[in-house]
């Protein structure tokens, strides 16, 4: 018997527009709030030209977290009754985010939809997300979030297939037949790894990866998946392929909950990988977040490598990597807050170099374009344009790839990239859950601030240093491939001596404001001092001109990285 589509009335929500990585909320506004999900869902399908969305394919999978089935559910009855002809889901609903960008290529499929809220917590008190990516397997550009918000505010139905069940635990197409449609629909359950680990394989020299791993004078390497999804790539691909030791991997079982952690790979979240690096016994560490994306490197005895040299690194090193050794490379680029070690990169390489706003969506334009190879943002994320997603497990074969052909620490590695080109020092202070208007009303009051005439050439002495204010502005970005404009990115002050000083409310978080307070420095000399004693002085004036303890009420971050 045909299955039955319905359409059924509703009412709109005025808080659904898709942040910097789609829409994250609290888990509970989706199961306790009336058709918040089935809201948001109709209003992705509904941005979709009609002829586009008629008998096409779509991708969807999560990084495992708690309501992620749920939510699977509605997606495979809301896509039926909306038109689309085919999903892909990954095995048990699971896949991780740059598997999800690769597949949406790899099939042609008009977009994709992700459900994680990334590095937020899980669980039934945590967080829950769903991010849209379009054709070209990157995260949505304004426009289109803009038009699925617009959408959202004034939707009055949905159509939804409610007699649809789907068997996300057995790989392989299943065909469903819908009254009034010509062509059944099909939902294609498919292996989360395989087609993700044949584009590495094509990327990187497996064979040489795999005596660094597990020949005769193989390094020993610890990686932590913080029981996200990545836990299923890591086996598969190091341990099983690569030859790595099962215990190399550790956390690898993805969580509902993250095994009651905060699945981001930094220094205060994953310090349990931090400690266990510290005796010496590893020569390289890594750890991943909750959706796969994103990564931090570690080095012998826990040293810290930053993501913002980190990318620096792998553009200094790109050709130890067979796929820039084919493609060549196009260009550089960084988010406006990481700091700017692979300018410095660039410059000595004569590659172009861009600085965009914060958000994968401006990479993936100008990855399009032809114009851009590598790119990094100071928030854990690096990748190519294999790709339209930042890419965790890529960045840590592109520097198990430079150690495969370097033969030197992690360590060394970074020393000798600091001998060359000097240091910049750079750190993060995140104020988390701070008070949305108290944050919104600081950032006004310091955009005043620093926009008037008298700001520029304004001096500050901390004991023995004084910074000259030379520029201060709003961080504004025009796209060189279609000229689109980006505004109010950011409030930067860059000093004489080429140091900055940047604000930013983070669009990432579920509750409340995230305000973030990044600091760059550069020194050609003093390049082996202690990143946070260097930037002192500067956290120091950060923290006088925007007055953020006092504004916020706030004694100090909850996260420095």
């Amino acid at each position: 018997i045909p299955l039955q589509v319905v359409t059924v009335p509703t009412a709109p929500y005025p808080d659904q527009r898709p942040g910097t990585s789609g829409l994250r909320k609290r888990v509970f506004v989706f199961q306790s709030r009336r058709n918040y999900l089935h809201n948001f869902i109709q209003s992705i399908f509904s941005s979709i030209d009609l002829r586009d969305r008629q008998g096409s394919t779509v991708v969807v999978g999560g990084d495992g977290r708690f309501f992620n089935q749920t939510a699977i559910e509605v997606i495979v009855q809301m896509a039926a009754a909306n038109g689309v002809g085919r999903l892909i889901i990954g095995h048990h609903g699971i896949m991780s985010t740059p598997a999800i960008s690769c597949v949406i290529r790899k099939y042609k499929a008009i977009g994709g939809i992700i459900l994680t809220a990334s590095h937020n917590p899980g669980g039934p008190d945590g967080d829950f997300g769903i991010k849209f990516n379009t054709v070209n397997g990157g995260p949505a550009k304004e426009a289109v979030t803009n038009k699925i918000f617009q959408i959202s505010r004034t939707i009055e139905e949905f159509a939804i297939c409610p007699g649809l069940r789907v068997d996300l635990t057995t790989l392989g197409k299943q065909m469903f037949d819908l009254e009034n449609k010509f062509k059944p629909f099909t939902v294609e359950i498919v292996d989360s790894v395989e087609s993700y680990a044949n584009l590495l394989r094509n990327i990187f020299d497996f064979a040489a990866l795999k005596e660094l791993l597990s020949g005769e004078n193989h390094i020993k390497i610890r990686l932590d998946a913080m029981h996200g999804v990545v836990g299923p790539y890591v086996r598969r691909i190091l341990c099983e392929e690569l030859g790595c030791p099962a215990n190399s991997a550790i956390n690898c079982i993805p969580m509902e909950d993250f095994g009651g952690q905060h699945p981001d790979p930094n220094l205060t979240y994953a310090a349990d990988l931090v400690d266990s690096m510290r005796d010496g016994q590893h020569n390289f560490g890594a750890a991943f977040d909750g959706d796969g994306d994103r990564n931090m490197i570690l080095g012998k005895h826990g040293f810290f490598v930053t993501p913002s040299d980190s990318v620096a690194v792998i553009a200094d090193n790109i050709f130890c990597i067979p796929y820039f050794q084919h493609t060549g490379v196009r260009g550089f680029a960084r988010s406006m807050p990481t700091s700017a070690a692979l300018d410095r990169v660039a410059k000595a390489t004569k590659i172009e170099l861009y600085e965009t706003p914060t958000g994968w969506k401006f990479f993936g334009n100008l990855m399009d374009a032809g114009r851009l190879s590598l790119c990094g943002e100071e928030s854990f994320g690096t990748g190519g344009d294999h790709i339209r997603e930042k890419d965790g497990l890529w960045a840590v074969l592109a520097w198990l790839s430079i150690l495969a052909s370097r033969r030197q620490s992690v360590e060394d590695i970074l020393k000798d990239h600091w001998l060359k080109y000097g240091r910049n020092y750079f750190t993060r202070y995140d104020y988390e859950n701070v008070d949305i208007d108290a944050a919104c009303e600081m950032m006004e009051d310091l955009e005043f601030m620093i926009s008037d005439k008298s700001f520029v050439k304004q001096r500050f002495a901390v004991e023995d240093k004084i910074y000259q204010v030379e520029k201060a502005d709003n961080f504004e970005y025009t796209d060189p491939v279609d000229s689109t404009i980006s505004r109010n990115q950011g409030l930067r002050i860059i000093f004489s001596d080429g140091s900055r000083i940047i604000y930013r409310l983070s669009g990432t978080g579920s509750d409340g404001a995230t305000v973030r307070i990044y600091i760059d420095s550069y020194e050609r000399e003093h390049i082996f001092e202690d990143t946070q004693v260097i930037l002192a002085p500067l956290a120091t004036i950060a923290l006088k001109i925007s007055q953020l303890h006092h504004r916020t009420g706030r004694s100090g971050p909850s996260v420095i990285t």
